[in-house]
């Protein structure tokens, strides 16, 4: 992509900043990574699945995307941007949150180690 094409990017600590007062975040993993941990408060809507449930994305404020390294995230980022959702793409995904000090929670919604 060039110029005013480029995919809209937020850091890891930003997202976690943009967490905490509210934003909403859209984890595009599978299931079992996420009960494995994931970010408490994210929306799961694994990328498998998001063309049939894209109508539970808000349109009506940014989207925080990610995915474990950024790779499933950039591509469902492009798709919302392309039905006019205001998405964003979670740089380096779980692991950059993790490494940023993220808060992560298991299936069960109990805090996870770093050293998990």
């Amino acid at each position: 992509m060039s110029g005013g094409d480029r995919r809209p990017e937020i850091g890891a600590d930003a997202a976690i900043e943009a967490l905490t007062a509210g934003e909403y975040l859209l984890d595009v993993r599978e299931q079992h990574e996420w009960d494995e941990a994931h970010a408490p408060g994210a929306t799961l809507i694994p990328l498998s699945e998001l063309n049939d449930r894209v109508d539970e994305v808000p349109t009506d404020r940014p989207v925080l995307v990610v995915c474990h390294s950024g790779m499933r995230s950039a591509r469902a980022t492009d798709a919302l941007r392309g039905i006019g959702v205001d998405a964003r793409n979670v740089v380096g995904g779980m692991l950059a949150w993790r490494d940023a000090g993220g808060v992560v929670v298991a299936g069960d919604e109990h805090p996870v180690s770093s050293a998990d």
